[in-house]
């Protein structure tokens, strides 16, 4: 590529430009990928509680430098600056779980063998992983695989979405002044077809991407052709099931934060609400109000309970998805207009009337569009939730806790389900989905070990 390809960051609040980037010649790419391997040659020789020392610095690390962070998110991709702050606040949290669980983690594990002798296996790094991220979650989605391989002792090489290429040089530029070995983190500004040459690259043992299944299954055809490992979360549409002996206001009040939390632009956000029969009326009509009243605005006020859209493209994609299942019955119960204005804002909206056939049933809709749909009955309610291609997050509202405890242990077909709650992630329990919502787990120590090499050793 030419020195003359640049990425351009663009404000969504105002749709005016904010940086220009070159991209990387395919020499410096090249001779990006290699010295993070040389960096990794001698990390890996490091002990686990050294490297550990260094997470925790760059959790310190990045609450320093949370409010140039969180104004820089929001600058780029519109998240409420509120929000970047919380979002950082978990990154701290990760660094300071991983380092604290990550020796013991990694440590070797002893086995006698059956015909005499002793066997340990010992968990070795594999090498330099590619990280390929998007723009939602610009600090967390990079920590979230970063910071568990680092603990393992590989080389970390970013790809990050190029509406938030500030972000990932800041964050390059903040492990580093935590005191990570130079070259270890290395963020590549580059195009799709660099990043193709990056997953062929010999010195690349794994890819790890976060994006739409489509994304997911070429990146995992192209790794997979180069036999290397990949760990892939793919978005969802995640089901929030009401019953009929939920706590009505817990439920009303915690689906439309679950909607419209970070714009509503979350793999793991509410976005389908089954709501039983019984109560499906109240629910329906206290939500609307409530969805009704949260206000767009600069998402840099405190004042604001929503940002604008990322991109344009993106806001275009969703009202022609509201569009579309309009065209197909689904009835608009508030929004579904794009408002007039600078920037990329969408209204809180809410449809219903929904069936499949709809992009509001079938699809992920990546923004503030909240799809209601009516069960007879929790079976029924049951079905319609994985009555889905994805399977990432879900939820479950009644005040019979044994009984939701019982549905997502034996029936709720994703890698996560909320009881009672809303939730992003927890540095402590498994990430990860099921079916078109990918493959792999990360956070709760299954980050660490997606990307090491379990090695027999044994001795007679």
């Amino acid at each position: 590529m030419s020195k003359d390809s640049k990425m351009t960051t663009i404000n969504p609040a105002t749709g005016k430009e904010i940086q220009s980037y070159d991209t990387m010649t395919n020499d410096e790419m090249n001779k990006a990928i290699e010295s993070c391997h040389e960096a990794f040659l001698e990390w890996k020789m490091k002990p686990a509680e050294e490297r550990a020392k260094i997470i925790v610095n760059i959790g310190k690390e990045l609450d320093k430098n949370k409010d140039k962070l969180a104004k820089l998110m929001t600058e780029e991709m519109g998240k409420l600056e509120k929000q970047g702050h919380q979002e950082i606040e978990l990154c701290s949290a990760i660094c300071d779980y991983t380092a604290e669980n990550g020796p013991k983690s990694l440590q070797d594990e002893e086995r006698e063998l059956p015909e005499g002798g002793k066997g340990f296996i010992t968990y070795s790094p594999m090498g330099v992983i590619y990280g390929i991220q998007p723009w939602n979650f610009p600090t967390y989605q990079v920590v979230r695989y970063s910071i568990a391989n680092l603990m393992a002792g590989n080389g970390v090489l970013l790809k990050h979405a190029e509406n938030v290429t500030g972000t990932g040089i800041l964050l390059e530029q903040i492990y580093k002044d935590a005191g990570l070995p130079e070259n270890l983190f290395k963020t590549l500004v580059i195009s799709h077809d660099q990043s193709d040459e990056v997953i062929e690259n010999k010195r690349v043992r794994g890819v790890t991407l976060t994006g739409s299944p489509g994304a997911g299954r070429i990146i995992g055809e192209k790794a997979g052709k180069a036999l290397k490992k990949t760990v892939l979360e793919l978005g969802s549409n995640d089901a929030y099931i009401v019953l009929d002996d939920a706590d009505l206001d817990l439920a009303v009040k915690t689906c439309v934060q679950g909607r419209l939390y970070n714009n509503g632009e979350t793999c793991v956000a509410a976005k389908r609400f089954i709501v039983v029969d019984a109560v499906y009326d109240k629910f329906r009509d206290a939500f609307v109000e409530q969805m009704k009243n949260m206000k767009a605005g600069d998402p840099t006020s405190e004042d604001s309970d929503l940002g604008p859209m990322a991109r344009k493209d993106l806001r275009e994609e969703l009202h022609e998805q509201v569009e579309e299942s309009v065209k197909k019955g689904a009835k608009i119960l508030c929004g579904g207009k794009i408002p007039e204005g600078d920037g990329f804002y969408y209204p809180a909206t809410v449809l219903e009337n929904l069936e499949p056939g709809q992009p509001a049933y079938d699809d992920e809709l990546f923004g503030p569009v909240a799809s209601l749909i009516k069960a007879k009955d929790t079976d029924d309610a049951m079905r319609i939730a994985n009555d889905s291609r994805f399977g990432l997050g879900g939820g479950i509202f009644s005040k019979d806790e044994a009984k939701a405890k019982e549905l997502a242990q034996k029936h709720f077909d994703t890698g996560m389900v909320f009881i009672n709650s809303f939730g992003l992630a927890k540095p402590n329990m498994p990430f990860g989905g099921v079916k078109d919502s990918g493959y792999g787990r990360e956070h709760g120590g299954f980050g660490l070990h997606e990307f090491v090499n379990a090695k027999s050793v044994m001795m007679a």
